[in-house]
């Protein structure tokens, strides 16, 4: 029986090996350098290589096949074979559906139609030379079915780093890369009125967008694969590694001060335009937020290997914008910026096994923001000194915020066919305030006007060793990946100078023994208020340097059963020294229909460890509640009040996470449908305030709030990509893209324990929770191009928004009844609402091209709330697509 088996194996060797054609060339880019890494795939199978350093690839196939070459960043071709044996190819550069990814799957040949989990493949470099979008949080609320994030206004820090979520998780649930590894996240807790209250997310603004090829938007859970942070998915920033020259481009923009139809007032009255304008300085203006961003990008070979360098920097100007607000909100509107960024991104072949890489820069940003504004001492507000602000004034927040970060490895493919990348990042972020435009009223006619606050930073350093090998005669395919990772994280918060936390006594001396100093008090009797208004400093009381580290490994496998089958799983262990250890798992599959359509789904457990500033930032500030002041404190987690409370350690977050889909590609035509359900238990939130005075009054604060384990939510959702390219004859294309998330978030449980629910985590800090989770978004995208002319016309559906306004914090809600008697009146309603943009190029030579359009072309606001009491000061909250308005814009592109 055995012999008859080995004939009969023979005999299909000797038949298969008659009807192959053995087929070698060379892989080369549009300049003649030729290519390492493409993948040569005989379509329809999982028959491939992998060209070598020197572009040149031999594979067997069928005579009467055809070939798919593809990489990274090039556009995919197919050649049939017609029994050629010698096959060269030139590939050009590009983005498509048909790229093989860097995160998803660690298996060389995966591509995003080709993954058992939804990944989005998106053209950065396409997006931000031909729209007025100069930040990458603006590209992918516009580009990404499920990513959000709004500019926001009066949240302190939250002004300088917009906080962003995806498929309506926290910020802090999605883990950022940079060519596959992790970057470092901003030191920034977020504390007010803003989406990911109590997190700390990644500040995908200091990369700049001039020096991204494209993004890669894996929305699955992936901590199995890599780590924490991970339960909403994964974004990983491919930087451009073109050597083609010089390049740059220069984009000039600005905000319409008109507020748009519809705002009327109680009696339905409509606002006039001069409410839309600056009521600081009392300037007439019709245009503010002025930006000019200024870009450059140029790329050199370094040998004949394909060994490259390239070079980007970025330099951008975004001055203030002011929208209506209340008495005491004068500033309301978005924060300036003056901003600096350099990147580079570098590799060199060594041999034709051997290369070393290396990537990072540093991104430099001057912020300024507006604090609620301060009455003048004759209206009764004694914050303000008489002599310094008769009238009254509004506090700036300005920041200086450094990030800094490198990355130097080396991959090398070994004698076995066993590929490794051995790889050290450091990464750091330090967020240092500057009060302007102030006051510390107990000083009185002493107290400067600006002020040294303090600030905080995060450092990381990741070591990693990971290996990978592509075995292609195990079943139809077998890739195997395993690695191991070492980081050390390191947090601080450091003290400003006196005046701007110091409360100081009659004599203008600082107060350090309450008992014995008297502190200054105003004509009325009244003790005067100490600290820089607007934003108090960090005193040596808040100073903290902590430092954790953590190892994991994993271990990654897909195997192709069949050629249409594939299954794929990750295992991975991580130990922290500050918290315990963790493991998690994930099992994914796909199924080929035919060549056309696939079906795929994943499970997975994940977690997410508690960030060092969420277990030690701690700072007394001051909330404004209908333009009162109110000192509160923000408490460690590690303190005594923290404890006294009966908030416990906080520990991981814990999730699991489900999707199916399907995914079908047909000419032009692709399509991605995916279905998920998230859920995570031991959420770690920002509680409400607690004002229990026989543990605060020694403090001098009337509340404190804390980070705990607060909540158990799942998220159920659907994202939908589809898009079509078709030429129409010979110079003209026509794109159309649509994108769709559609999704619900539920609070399972509050975790309150023994404390009154509605102190711990109410209706307020719910509807925070929940708005970071907008029930849908849709965007039809329509491009037409034809010789030197292009058009883009982008329609963006949001949702509605609901959030409970301040009248929960003055006057907050203990049980039930209160409750159901604040709904009727503190429930603000951001109706939905579509936005459309327009851009409009023209190639003027084939060196120079200028773009022209608008952002919001009709001028869209969110609902205006005319009760005073919104989170953030003005008529409204910065939700959907912001408060700004119609923005304007030209831009130039060069490239010499």
């Amino acid at each position: 029986m055995k012999s008859i088996f080995t004939c009969t194996l023979s005999l299909f060797s000797i038949i298969f090996s008659f009807a192959q054609q053995e087929v070698s060339g060379v892989v080369s880019d549009v300049s003649g350098l030729p290519i390492a890494g493409v993948n040569v795939l005989e379509k329809g199978t999982t028959n491939g290589v992998v060209s070598n350093f020197d572009g040149k690839f031999t594979i067997a196939v069928d005579g009467n096949s055809t070939i798919v070459f593809s990489y990274i960043g090039y556009n995919s071709l197919e050649i049939p074979v017609n029994n050629q044996a010698i096959i060269n190819v030139t590939l050009k550069e590009g983005v498509s559906l048909d790229q093989v990814l860097l995160v998803g799957s660690r298996s060389p040949r995966r591509t995003a139609t080709d993954t058992p989990v939804p990944v989005d493949v998106i053209d950065i470099a396409d997006i931000a030379s031909t729209t007025g979008k100069v930040e990458v949080n603006e590209i992918l609320q516009y580009a990404a079915p499920s990513f959000n994030a709004s500019k926001q206004s009066g949240s302190d820090g939250a002004d300088h780093v917009v906080p962003a979520s995806l498929r309506g998780l926290g910020p802090d649930q999605t883990l950022v890369l940079i060519n596959g590894k992790r970057r470092h996240q901003s030191s920034l807790v977020n504390i007010f009125g803003t989406r990911g209250r109590g997190n700390s997310g990644t500040d995908l603004n200091a990369i700049p967008a001039s020096a991204i090829k494209r993004i890669e938007v894996l929305r699955d859970g992936a901590s199995a694969q890599y780590g924490s942070d991970a339960i909403a998915g994964v974004i990983n920033i491919v930087l451009k590694d073109n050597t083609d020259g010089f390049s740059g481009g220069v984009t000039y923009g600005a905000y319409s001060t008109a507020i748009g139809d519809g705002w009327e007032d109680a009696t339905g009255e409509t606002l006039s335009n001069v409410e839309g304008k600056n009521r600081l300085d009392g300037d007439d203006k019709s245009w503010d937020g002025e930006t000019v961003k200024i870009d450059a990008n140029y790329g050199v070979t370094l040998n004949d290997q394909g060994g490259f360098m390239n070079f980007t920097t970025e330099f951008l100007s975004r001055k203030n914008t002011l929208r209506p607000g209340f008495a005491w909100r004068k500033g309301y509107g978005s924060a300036g910026v003056e901003g600096f960024n350099f990147m580079i991104n570098a590799a060199l072949p060594v041999n034709d096994h051997t290369e070393v890489y290396a990537f990072g820069g540093r991104n430099f940003r001057d912020t300024n923001a507006y604090a609620f504004s301060r009455d003048s001492f004759a209206e009764g507000d004694n914050r303000a000194v008489p002599s310094l602000y008769p009238n009254g004034f509004t506090p700036r927040i300005t920041s200086n915020i450094t990030d800094v970060s490198v990355s130097v490895g080396v991959r090398h493919e070994m004698d076995n066919g066993w590929h490794l990348d051995f790889n050290n990042t450091y990464g750091k972020n330090n967020f240092h305030y500057f009060i302007k435009n102030s006051n510390n009223a107990s000083m009185q006619d002493a107290s400067p006007t600006d002020f040294d606050a303090g600030g905080h930073f995060l450092s990381q350093n990741t070591t990693g060793l990971d290996f990978n090998k592509y075995l292609e005669d195990v079943a139809s395919g077998l890739s195997l990946a395993f690695g191991f990772e070492y980081r050390t994280e390191n947090f601080g918060i450091f003290a400003g100078e006196v005046p701007s936390y110091g409360l100081y006594d009659v004599n203008g001396v600082v107060i350090t023994n309450p008992s014995v100093q008297t502190v200054a008090f105003d004509s009325n009797g009244d003790d005067l208020p100490g600290s820089s208004q607007g934003f108090p400093g960090y005193s040596p009381d808040n100073e903290v340097d902590r430092s954790r580290t953590n190892y994991g490994i994993y271990f990654d496998t897909e195997l192709n059963v069949s050629d249409p089958f594939m299954l794929a799983a990750a295992v991975r262990y991580e130990s922290y020294s500050d918290f315990g250890s963790t493991f998690n798992g994930k099992l994914a599959s796909r199924l080929k229909i035919n060549n056309d359509l696939s079906l795929r789904g994943s499970v997975s457990t994940g977690f997410r460890a508690p960030s060092l500033a969420q277990l030690y930032y701690n700072l007394i500030f001051t909330n404004i509640v209908a333009g009162a002041s109110v000192p509160s404190l923000l408490s460690a987690n590690n303190s005594t009040v923290t404890k006294a409370f009966g908030i416990g350690q906080l520990k991981e977050e814990k999730a699991f996470n489900a999707s199916i889909g399907f995914t079908y590609k047909k000419g032009g035509f692709t399509a991605t449908v995916d279905a998920y359900s998230i859920t995570v238990d031991d959420r770690i939130i920002l509680t409400d305030n607690f004002t229990d005075q026989a543990i605060l009054g020694p403090l001098n604060v009337d509340a404190a709030q804390f980070f705990a384990n607060g909540v158990d939510t799942r998220t159920n959702g659907l994202d939908i990509v589809l898009g079509y390219d078709t030429k129409i004859g010979e110079n003209s294309n026509i794109k159309v893209a649509v994108i769709g998330n559609i999704n619900d978030l539920e609070i399972k449980n509050i975790n309150n324990g023994n404390l009154n629910e509605f102190t711990f985590f109410g209706p307020f800090s719910q509807a925070y929770l929940e708005a970071a989770a907008p029930d849908y978004k849709f965007g039809l995208n329509l491009g037409y191009s034809c010789k030197k002319f292009d058009a883009t016309v982008s329609l963006t559906q949001f949702s509605e928004v609901t959030l409970q306004d301040f009248q929960w914090v003055d006057t907050p809600a203990t049980n039930q009844a209160e409750a159901d008697a604040l709904f009727p009146v503190a429930t603000d309603v951001y109706e939905a609402a579509l936005v459309v943009d327009l851009s409009l190029g023209y190639q003027l030579t084939e060196k120079i091209k200028f773009s022209l359009g608008a952002n919001n072309l009709f001028n869209q606001y969110p609902t205006p709330q005319f009760d005073g009491w919104t989170d953030q000061g003005g008529l409204a909250d910065s939700v959907q697509m912001g408060s700004d308005g119609t923005y304007v814009f030209g831009r130039l592109n060069f490239k010499l």
